[in-house]
C-alpha cells in the first residue's frame, strides 16, 4: 500500500484591517437584527416613560390623572367616556393641547366653555341632544378642524378616548347645581352644609338627582381613582340663555322685552344670587386645571330679592313694565346665597361681573333674537295667508 501524500500546509491570508467607514458598513450590513432589537427597546422605552413624564409638575407624584368635571345628574354614571391621562405642565414648557369633551356643549353654559376652550387652543368634542341646546351657539364654531359636533344623548354609550370631560349635559330648568342644598337652613351656603330637601317633595326628583349624582362621582373617585371635580353652580345668566326657559332672570328679560308684565311668584322677598356666565367659565375652568375635588360653589355672592331683580330690569329696559303677582311654587327655597370662600382660597376664583354690568349683555342678545323671532313669525303668518287666498 503506498503511502498517503498530504497536501503542502499553507497559513491562510491575513484580513486586511477595516478602516472606520468600512466597519461601520459592516455593522449595518451584516448586524441589521441587531439594530432592529435595540431600536425597538429604545422606541419601547421612551413611549412608555414619555407620557408620564409629560405629566409631571415640579412636585407632583408619577400617578395617571384622568379627570371629568361633574355638575349635572345622574347621566354621568352612564356615560363610558374613556378619559385620557392628563396633568399639569412642568414650568418652562408649552402646555399641549388637549382632547376635551363638554357634554350638553349646544347649550348655555356649554356654548360659553366651548368657546374659552377653543380660544385657548383645544380640541374641542360637543356631545348634544339639543333638547335644549341651539346649533346657532355653535355655529362660529363651524369649519374649525379642532371643534366637532356629535348628536347623541348621554344616557346611551359612546367610546372616544379624551384628556378632560365637562358634564354640562343637562334639561335647562330648574338648572342649578346648589339645588343639592333644596330649601337651606344655614345662610349663606358653604360645601359642608348638607341641606335641607324635601324627599318627597314635587321638587324631590331633580334636588336628590343632583345629590344622588355627586355620590357616585365621589364613589368612582374613591373605588376606581377617576379623577373628578364637582362644581355647586349657583343661579347664572347671560347671552344664549334659552328665552323661555322658566329662569327668572330669562323670564323677566323675556317678558320686559314682549311688554308682558314681569311674574313674581309669592311675595317676591325670596332672594337669589346671580352670576354672569363668564364668570362661571372661569370658574369651571380653574377647577379643572385644579389638584381638587371639591365640591366648590360657583356663584356670586351679591344677594338679591326677586322684586329688587325685577327693578333692576325695569331700570334696563322698560321703567314703565309692572310686576304681576302669582301664588308661589312648592317648595321654593326662601334663600340661596353662596359662600365663595373655599374656591376664593384654593382656586383663586371669584366672580367679576356686577348684575348691572351683564344685564345689558344679556338683554341686547335677547332684543335681537325676539325681534327674529317675530319677524319669523310675521313671514310664517304673511304665508298662510297667502295660501287660503
Amino acid at each position: 500500500m503506498g503511502a498517503v501524500q498530504n497536501a503542502p500546509y499553507s497559513p491562510k491570508a491575513v484580513k486586511p484591517t477595516r478602516s472606520l467607514p468600512r466597519s461601520i458598513n459592516y455593522l449595518f450590513k451584516e448586524q441589521r437584527l441587531l439594530f432592529i432589537l435595540v431600536g425597538i427597546l429604545i422606541g419601547s422605552t421612551f413611549f412608555i416613560l414619555q407620557p408620564t413624564l409629560s405629566r409631571l409638575g415640579p412636585s407632583e407624584p408619577s400617578s395617571s390623572i384622568p379627570r371629568t368635571i361633574s355638575t349635572i345628574d345622574l347621566g354621568s354614571a352612564r356615560f363610558p367616556v374613556i378619559p385620557a391621562k392628563v396633568g399639569r405642565v412642568p414650568s418652562g414648557i408649552s402646555r399641549r393641547r388637549s382632547r376635551i369633551v363638554v357634554t350638553g356643549g349646544a347649550g348655555f353654559v356649554g356654548s360659553h366653555l366651548v368657546d374659552k376652550l377653543i380660544k385657548r387652543g383645544d380640541d374641542v368634542i360637543v356631545i348634544d341632544n339639543f333638547f335644549t341646546g341651539r346649533k346657532e351657539n355653535l355655529v362660529h364654531h363651524f369649519g374649525n378642524p379642532r371643534f366637532e359636533l356629535i348628536r347623541h344623548d348621554v344616557v346611551e354609550p359612546i367610546l372616544l378616548e379624551v384628556d378632560q370631560i365637562y358634564h354640562l349635559a343637562c334639561p335647562a330648568s330648574p338648572v342649578h347645581y346648589n339645588e343639592v342644598y333644596g330649601d337651606p337652613l344655614e345662610h349663606p351656603q358653604k360645601e359642608t352644609y348638607w341641606g335641607n330637601v324635601n324627599p318627597i317633595g314635587e321638587r324631590s326628583c331633580y334636588d336628590e338627582g343632583k345629590r344622588t349624582a355627586e355620590t357616585l362621582a365621589m364613589d368612582y373617585h374613591r373605588g376606581a381613582g377617576v379623577e373628578v371635580r364637582i362644581a355647586r353652580i349657583f343661579n347664572t345668566y347671560g347671552p344664549r340663555m334659552c328665552l323661555d326657559d322658566g329662569r327668572v332672570v330669562s323670564n323677566f328679560v323675556a317678558q320686559a322685552i314682549r311688554k308682558q308684565p314681569l311674574t313674581v311668584y309669592g311675595d317676591g322677598k325670596q332672594t337669589r344670587s346671580f352670576q354672569y356666565v363668564s364668570d362661571l367659565v372661569d370658574g369651571l375652568y380653574a377647577l379643572m386645571e385644579s389638584e381638587h375635588v371639591g365640591p366648590f360653589n360657583l356663584g356670586n355672592p351679591g344677594e338679591f330679592t326677586m322684586l329688587e331683580l325685577a327693578e333692576v330690569v325695569k331700570e334696563t329696559i322698560d321703567s314703565s313694565a309692572t310686576i304681576e303677582f302669582r301664588p308661589n311654587t312648592a317648595d321654593d327655597p326662601h334663600m340661596r346665597k353662596p359662600d365663595i370662600g373655599k374656591a376664593k382660597e384654593l382656586l383663586n376664583w371669584e366672580p367679576k361681573v356686577s348684575l348691572r354690568e351683564g344685564l345689558p349683555l344679556m338683554v341686547s342678545d335677547f332684543q335681537n333674537r325676539i325681534l327674529n323671532e317675530d319677524e319669523g313669525k310675521g313671514v310664517e303668518i304673511k304665508m298662510t295667508a297667502n295660501q287660503h287666498v
